[in-house]
Protein backbone atom coordinates (compact mmCIF):
# COMPACT_ATOMS: atom_id res chain seq x y z
CA UNK A 1 0.00 0.00 0.00
CA UNK A 2 1.04 3.68 -0.69
CA UNK A 3 -0.74 6.24 0.92
CA UNK A 4 -0.34 10.19 -0.42
CA UNK A 5 -1.21 13.09 1.81
CA UNK A 6 -1.53 16.72 -0.24
CA UNK A 7 -0.79 20.13 1.11
CA UNK A 8 -0.22 23.58 0.21
CA UNK A 9 -3.12 24.53 -1.44
CA UNK A 10 -4.90 28.17 -0.88
CA UNK A 11 -6.73 30.87 -2.67
CA UNK A 12 -4.22 33.16 -4.50
CA UNK A 13 -4.58 36.06 -6.92
CA UNK A 14 -3.94 35.68 -10.40
CA UNK A 15 -0.42 35.91 -11.12
CA UNK A 16 0.50 34.15 -7.93
CA UNK A 17 2.50 31.42 -6.78
CA UNK A 18 1.17 28.01 -4.70
CA UNK A 19 3.64 25.07 -3.78
CA UNK A 20 1.71 21.86 -3.32
CA UNK A 21 3.29 18.61 -1.37
CA UNK A 22 2.57 15.58 -2.03
CA UNK A 23 4.21 12.80 1.30
CA UNK A 24 4.30 9.63 0.42
CA UNK A 25 4.70 6.54 2.33
CA UNK A 26 4.03 3.09 2.64
CA UNK A 27 6.19 1.36 0.28
CA UNK A 28 9.52 1.84 -1.80
CA UNK A 29 9.44 5.30 -3.72
CA UNK A 30 12.11 4.32 -5.89
CA UNK A 31 9.80 2.24 -8.46
CA UNK A 32 6.86 4.78 -8.12
CA UNK A 33 6.05 7.33 -10.69
CA UNK A 34 3.94 10.26 -9.28
CA UNK A 35 1.68 12.30 -11.00
CA UNK A 36 -0.67 15.51 -10.44
CA UNK A 37 -3.79 16.01 -11.52
CA UNK A 38 -6.60 18.43 -11.51
CA UNK A 39 -10.78 18.81 -11.48
CA UNK A 40 -12.64 21.70 -11.69
CA UNK A 41 -16.26 21.67 -11.18
CA UNK A 42 -18.32 19.92 -13.59
CA UNK A 43 -15.07 19.05 -15.49
CA UNK A 44 -13.19 15.65 -16.05
CA UNK A 45 -10.44 15.07 -13.65
CA UNK A 46 -7.11 16.06 -15.91
CA UNK A 47 -3.69 15.29 -16.37
CA UNK A 48 -1.29 18.21 -14.93
CA UNK A 49 2.49 16.33 -14.51
CA UNK A 50 4.12 13.30 -13.76
CA UNK A 51 7.89 12.56 -12.37
CA UNK A 52 9.49 9.03 -12.48
CA UNK A 53 11.03 9.22 -8.92
CA UNK A 54 13.98 6.64 -9.95
CA UNK A 55 14.98 8.32 -13.13
CA UNK A 56 13.46 12.26 -12.36
CA UNK A 57 12.07 11.90 -15.59
CA UNK A 58 9.33 14.41 -15.87
CA UNK A 59 6.20 15.46 -18.19
CA UNK A 60 3.50 18.30 -18.62
CA UNK A 61 0.44 19.42 -19.56
CA UNK A 62 0.85 21.81 -22.29
CA UNK A 63 -1.38 24.12 -20.74
CA UNK A 64 1.37 24.23 -17.52
CA UNK A 65 4.52 24.03 -19.49
CA UNK A 66 6.33 27.02 -18.36
CA UNK A 67 4.55 27.77 -15.05
CA UNK A 68 4.25 24.55 -13.13
CA UNK A 69 7.40 22.31 -11.91
CA UNK A 70 7.05 18.52 -10.84
CA UNK A 71 10.05 17.59 -8.34
CA UNK A 72 11.07 15.25 -5.71
CA UNK A 73 12.79 14.92 -2.16
CA UNK A 74 14.13 11.57 -1.64
CA UNK A 75 15.18 12.48 1.80
CA UNK A 76 11.68 13.36 2.50
CA UNK A 77 9.71 11.09 0.16
CA UNK A 78 7.53 14.08 -0.87
CA UNK A 79 6.94 15.59 -4.09
CA UNK A 80 6.00 19.01 -5.30
CA UNK A 81 4.31 20.97 -7.89
CA UNK A 82 5.53 24.53 -7.69
CA UNK A 83 2.69 26.72 -9.49
CA UNK A 84 3.73 30.15 -11.01
CA UNK A 85 1.74 32.34 -13.10
CA UNK A 86 -1.54 30.86 -11.85
CA UNK A 87 -4.85 31.85 -14.02
CA UNK A 88 -8.28 31.60 -13.33
CA UNK A 89 -8.17 28.24 -15.29
CA UNK A 90 -6.14 26.66 -12.95
CA UNK A 91 -8.80 26.89 -10.32
CA UNK A 92 -9.67 22.92 -8.96
CA UNK A 93 -8.50 20.54 -6.87
CA UNK A 94 -5.53 19.00 -7.10
CA UNK A 95 -4.82 15.74 -6.47
CA UNK A 96 -1.32 13.87 -6.10
CA UNK A 97 -1.46 9.95 -7.73
CA UNK A 98 1.13 7.12 -7.53
CA UNK A 99 1.76 4.15 -9.58
CA UNK A 100 4.08 1.43 -10.72
CA UNK A 101 5.88 1.58 -14.24
CA UNK A 102 5.22 0.77 -17.00
CA UNK A 103 2.20 2.88 -17.80
CA UNK A 104 0.61 5.39 -19.47
CA UNK A 105 1.08 8.34 -16.98
CA UNK A 106 -1.38 11.50 -18.40
CA UNK A 107 -4.53 9.26 -18.09
CA UNK A 108 -6.57 8.60 -14.74
CA UNK A 109 -6.40 5.01 -14.60
CA UNK A 110 -3.14 3.98 -14.97
CA UNK A 111 -2.57 5.15 -11.26
CA UNK A 112 -3.42 2.49 -8.29
CA UNK A 113 -3.04 5.55 -5.57
CA UNK A 114 -5.04 8.65 -4.81
CA UNK A 115 -4.34 11.68 -2.43
CA UNK A 116 -7.69 13.27 -0.95
CA UNK A 117 -6.97 16.38 -2.69
CA UNK A 118 -6.45 19.99 -2.42
CA UNK A 119 -8.24 23.20 -3.60
CA UNK A 120 -6.52 25.72 -5.23
CA UNK A 121 -8.52 29.03 -5.73
CA UNK A 122 -7.07 31.15 -8.39
CA UNK A 123 -9.09 34.76 -7.75
CA UNK A 124 -8.98 37.21 -11.07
Amino acid sequence: QVQLVESGGGLVQAGGSLRLSCAVSGRTVANLAMGWFRQAPGKERQFVSVIIWGSGGTNYADSVKGRFTISRDNAKNTVYLQMNSLKSDDTAVYYCAATYLPAVLTTTGAYKYWGQGTQVTVSS
